[in-house]
């Protein structure tokens, strides 16, 4: 499992019947998750659960509400070694921050610091409020942040003032992520490196629809015409329950592996829990690297 155990100002405190229980910085949030089938022995009785500054309720409609305690933040910070990131209360329980990916930042950093080039280009696709952007920008490299979301844009920029990383050379573009690159190929443009994070759905700015299980093998194809003779890796990361991680190794196999030979990685990514030693699954990462 890829596991991102450094983190100081986050912690997964507690998992139990569906919910987390989460330190970011000073603030505790109480979030569900539908991969915590578990019940840690009533654990859920116990005061840190009850004082949590936030609770993330669902409607048995769907959707749910963000239940918090009188002088809660509107928004707060928490840093990754250099990093540093705007966290708020969203829609749909998110905090516009995967810190499960703070594994895949440290190993794709220490790729771009070491390639001994120059100039790394990274093409970052539903790039969201830029962690990897981040991380890639601090570590050397030129990034093109793309997202569908200009709000998520928007929010990625004021994560770079965050950072310190204003002036470094980001793009960041809002367009749906395959009429980009099929523009970028028009233009013969070449990126050293692909990261990716798609959902299970999406629309894109101009309603374009994406179902992941439909568009990301095409997508995939797509990026390797925007890459350049020695590319350094490419990240996949997937969401979605039931795209095990065999697929994604699959696609590696069927890509960049076929046409540049190199290494690949797929296993599922996960945080660990202070309570009891257990560690929550958050999806899969494909990794491939030359």
């Amino acid at each position: 499992m890829f596991l991102s155990d450094k983190w100081k100002d986050y912690e997964l405190l507690d998992t139990s019947r569906g919910e987390k229980l989460e330190r970011w910085g000073n603030i505790v949030l109480r979030r569900p998750d539908p991969q915590i089938v578990w019940d840690t022995e009533g654990e859920k009785a116990n005061k840190i659960w009850r004082e949590a500054d936030a609770h993330y309720i669902r409607s048995n409609t769907g959707g749910g509400h963000w239940e918090s305690r009188k002088g809660m933040p509107e928004s707060w910070t928490v840093d990754y070694g250099k990093l540093r990131f705007g966290i708020k209360m969203m829609g749909f329980k998110h905090t516009g921050l995967f810190p499960e990916q703070a594994t895949n930042w440290d190993w794709f950093s220490d790729i771009i610091r070491k390639s001994g080039r120059e100039n790394v280009n990274v093409l970052n696709l539903f790039a969201y409020t830029g962690g990897a952007t981040m991380a890639a920008a601090s570590a050397g490299a030129s990034v093109c942040h793309v997202d569908a979301s200009k709000g998520m844009v928007a929010w990625a920029k004021e994560n770079a003032v965050l950072s310190g990383l204003e002036n470094r050379p980001i793009r960041y573009i809002v367009d749906d992520v395959k009429k980009f690159t099929e523009r970028e190929i028009r233009r013969g443009r070449k990126y050293d490196a692909v990261i990716m994070d798609p959902p299970s759905y999406g629309r894109g700015p101009s309603g374009e629809v994406w179902k992941i299980e439909d568009e990301l093998f095409d997508l995939v194809k797509l990026c390797m015409e925007v890459l350049s003779d020695e590319p350094l890796f490419f990240l996949i990361n997937s969401y979605t329950t039931g795209l095990s991680g065999g697929v994604l190794e699959n696609i590696y196999k069927m890509t960049l592996k076929k046409k540049f030979g190199g290494n690949s990685a797929v296993d599922e990514v996960g945080l660990p829990v202070t309570k009891n030693g257990l560690v929550l699954p958050c999806g899969y990462s494909g990794r491939w690297w030359k």
